[in-house]
């Protein structure tokens, strides 16, 4: 299908991919960056099975993860039907642009991997990003016990989200606050992620991260289970997400909004600065961001045309 991109997030793993830091992902260039996208089907094309229906038509509100070879930030892109659901209409397309790789990972990572039940304690490092508010959140509503990591600024906020204990990074070592933890859910990696087989209960305890590999040796001799996790697109689950969203039991936390053509400094922004929840990128250019006709004016159809071609704009513009 073809997309008609209205809306797209920026994730860490993007900057990464573009420095070269994402070892797991090593896409062909040139490429586009973004699996993220909420926007219109604008074509559909393709042959599919005997009996079998295609799940969208021309002019439905969709959104969707994408795979690694087809970009977000753009204002058109590829997907097929199992990469996509309906946005519901009480999700904006920024909110639905927001669920793919963050609240995807998030859901994965406890569920589908961390196989957290009702009671448990869960261990939630990075609860105020962009996985981690989601994970705050779908954690409570299955309702376990919800401790989390957070820095100062956005202990208050990660509570309101749904923790029943946050413990401050910055100024406190999270082992010294907490312990029996069922499932860990770790998105930091590094020394946060060595010093959080101290919190495990003795035995049948869970690590699963989104960026590291845990210690096979270590579980083992724990009788702990661990993973490195992958996300992968499914549609039930973006659509399960996203019926959360419209009925208000999960809110997206949306922290600036950056327009496609600045995307370079959606980038910096995400690299050097903390923020809570995500980053966007709105892909419609706005006229203010259209490049004038360079000056003097043209005196004739001659001159427009090379004007034209000068700045990169298409023939036919010089003559509206």
């Amino acid at each position: 299908m073809l997309i008609e991109v209205h809306a797209a997030s920026v994730n860490p793993v993007d900057w990464k991919i573009r420095q070269g830091k994402a070892k797991a992902f090593r896409v062909p260039l040139p490429a586009t960056l973004g699996r993220d996208v909420a926007g219109v089907v604008r074509s559909v094309s393709g042959s599919t099975r005997k009996g079998h229906r295609a799940r969208f038509k021309v002019g439905d509100a969709v959104f969707g993860l994408l795979d690694y070879t087809r970009g977000g930030y753009a204002e058109y892109t590829l997907a097929s039907d199992h990469e996509l659901a309906r946005r519901p209409a009480k999700v904006s397309e920024r909110e639905a642009a927001s669920i793919g790789v963050a609240a995807l990972t998030a859901w994965q990572g406890l569920f589908d991997h961390g196989k957290l039940k009702r009671g448990q304690r869960v261990l939630i490092h990075g609860a105020a990003g962009g996985v981690g508010h989601f994970a705050v959140q779908f954690a409570k509503l299955k309702g376990a016990t919800v401790i989390a990591t957070a820095s100062k600024r956005d202990l208050n906020w990660v509570r309101k989200l749904g923790a029943d204990e946050v413990i401050d990074f910055e100024n406190q070592r999270f082992e010294e606050h907490t312990g029996e933890i069922d499932l860990v859910f770790d998105i930091i990696g590094g020394e946060t992620l060595e010093r959080s087989w101290d919190v495990l209960k003795p035995e049948g305890g869970a690590i699963i991260s989104a960026v590291e590999e845990p210690s096979k040796a270590k579980a083992k001799k724990r009788g702990a289970r661990v993973l490195r996790m992958m996300t992968v697109s499914k549609s039930d689950q973006l659509a399960k997400i996203a019926g959360l969203i419209a009925k208000g039991k999960v809110k997206v936390e949306i922290a600036k909004v950056f327009t496609l053509r600045k995307a370079a400094d959606a980038h910096r922004y995400m690299e050097n600065e903390r923020f809570r929840g995500k980053i966007m990128l709105d892909t419609a250019t706005p006229w203010t961001e259209l490049e004038p006709l360079s000056e003097p004016k043209a005196k004739n159809a001659l001159e427009r045309l090379e004007i034209a071609a000068g700045n990169n704009l298409p023939l036919i513009a010089p003559f509206y």
